[in-house]
């Protein structure tokens, strides 16, 4: 008895000491924050520093990568209010989080008082020479350079069909898998192969593998802790990111080798225009920047492309009637088609008026591709691919997901938060007509 009591005393004791060393742990770390960075009249917003070193680090990946996203954000509303700025420690800095539109295209927008930082592990694993690293002046210039080989017409139209051809080839390929795809992996896989297509040439296909691996391990280490010791997922990262480095830099010499032989316009890749391309004062990017950008661009391209396509295919599916009408949009475009046209034209992308409306709303409020200096280098690209998708997809094929008791997690709207299993049918209807594939 008196043993069981001594038990009981000892533990709760110890529960006790540790809950104050946690509190002490980080009630000074709060003051010291607060009462470096609030000196000289500032007042911080409401919020919470987190532990010492790692900050609110933990309970950051725990939301973005097992968790719902929106969690990590409502945690600071329901604890201090509906006040759109918190204070946080993120990345290894103090941080100022910024969730009402007005707050953040006040950010996006002055130049002057918000300057572009990134945490330094981030800049490392994307290269100093991306935009991610670099000075304004420079930002400027690379944004101006890389602007035509990215989002302008001519570009554009020559990628459109490297983008058709590669939908129409993987959307066939899913429909003969005889078990459930993933469908999120399953689309970045295509918009990988687009990406690369498009920045190296179809000559890449034999690397594309060994490329998608290494990207995947370096995407993998941008949304980690950064602790550079092996078996981290850092550590990984900064390896992968030299493994891409070698054999981007093996690309950069191979084209330079053959300069001076004619290749056609419509075969250059994003790679040869930005060797060709040069500032007002004649000079032209270095390999550095070109393997930096390119580097730089493949992960704002590939991921982000990937998830909208994916949300716009199922919220299509979950809205019946804006199915049917986006659906009957394509059918029109296909009818009004030349019977020698040979599938989806550049032309015909900017027919689809249903298709590319967003929702109206408050200036400001929604703001996919950023605004200001640091919007979307290469938004229509983003545009173009998702549009080229969803016309093939809903002229021949539809979507069943696979229910919920099948293992994939659904939010309270009853909409997948990660990689849901799919089947991908193909339509037997007047919608499935000869025009509409290549």
């Amino acid at each position: 008895m008196e043993l069981g009591f001594w038990w009981i005393v000892s533990s709760t004791a110890l529960i006790g000491g540790f809950v104050a060393v946690c509190w002490l742990l980080k009630s000074v770390n709060e003051w010291y924050y607060v009462s470096k960075l609030g000196g000289k009249g500032n007042t911080l917003p409401p919020g919470d520093m987190g532990w010492p070193l790692i900050g609110n680090m933990w309970s950051f990946l725990f939301a973005f990568k097992w968790g719902d996203p929106d969690s990590f954000v409502s945690s600071f509303v329901s604890r201090f209010g509906r006040t759109g700025i918190y204070r946080a420690y993120m990345f290894g800095n103090p941080t100022i989080i910024v969730t009402m539109p007005e707050t953040c295209r006040r950010v996006l927008m002055d130049d002057e008082r918000f300057k572009q930082g990134w945490p330094k592990s981030t800049c490392d694993l994307m290269g100093k020479k991306s935009f991610l690293g670099i000075s304004d002046e420079e930002h400027k210039r690379l944004r101006r350079l890389t602007a035509a080989p990215i989002n302008g017409h001519k570009a554009l139209s020559v990628y459109h069909e490297h983008i058709r051809d590669i939908v129409v080839n993987s959307l066939d390929k899913w429909t003969k898998e005889e078990r459930p795809i993933e469908f999120l992996t399953e689309i970045k896989k295509i918009t990988f192969k687009i990406i690369m297509y498009i920045f190296l040439g179809s000559e890449i296909d034999p690397m594309m593998k060994t490329l998608e691996k290494e990207y995947a391990i370096l995407n993998n280490g941008l949304r980690a802790m950064a602790i550079n010791l092996p078996g981290f997922a850092y550590h990984e990262a900064l390896k992968a990111r030299r493994t891409l480095v070698n054999i981007l830099q093996d690309v950069v010499d191979e084209r330079r080798a053959r300069k001076g032989s004619d290749i056609s316009e419509t075969r250059k890749s994003m790679m040869d225009l930005l060797m060709e391309v040069e500032d007002e004062n004649g000079r032209k990017l270095d390999d550095e920047e070109i393997i930096d950008i390119i580097l730089m661009y493949l992960n704002a391209g590939h991921e982000s492309s990937a998830h909208a396509t994916m949300w716009a295919t199922l919220l299509l599916h979950q809205h019946p009637e804006c199915l049917q009408k986006a659906r009957a949009e394509q059918v029109e475009i296909v009818r009004r088609r030349s019977s020698s046209d040979e599938g989806l034209s550049f032309k015909e992308i900017k027919q689809m008026e249903y298709l590319s409306k967003g929702h109206k709303s408050k200036a400001g409020t929604f703001i996919p591709f950023g605004t200001g200096s640091r919007i979307c280098p290469g938004s229509d690209l983003t545009k173009l691919e998702i549009s080229t998708f969803l016309h093939y997809f809903l002229l021949n094929y539809e979507l069943e997901l696979l229910n919920p008791g099948s293992g994939v997690r659904y939010l309270p709207h009853s909409s997948p938060i990660d990689n849901c299993l799919a089947n991908i049918k193909k339509l037997i209807s007047p919608s499935s007509s000869t025009q509409s594939t290549k």
